[in-house]
């Protein structure tokens, strides 16, 4: 088993360990926030349980993905998203 993966976020790789969700390895690549609310307010994860939907990504073309609840897997393509309102 490897010990790293690596994921592709907006085209920039990021690492994690095996196991992380994706907001763990965006938390742990310094990433508090990946997309924005419709006032253009920052959001990352708030609830971490899946419940608010804060943390909302794009994964491998599949879109209102919840970063906390789904799994990272080396080779994952990530976008964030944007609600705002702009």
């Amino acid at each position: 088993m490897t010990s790293r993966i690596t994921l592709s976020v907006d085209g920039e790789p990021v690492t994690g360990r095996p196991g992380q969700s994706i907001a763990g390895v965006l938390l742990a690549a310094d990433r508090a926030a990946w997309r924005h609310g419709p006032s253009g307010a920052p959001r990352g994860v708030f609830c971490g349980i899946g419940v608010c939907f804060d943390c909302l990504v794009t994964v491998n073309g599949q879109s209102d993905v919840r970063a906390c609840r789904r799994t990272a897997h080396d080779g994952d393509e990530i976008t964030t998203q944007s609600r705002s309102a702009s």
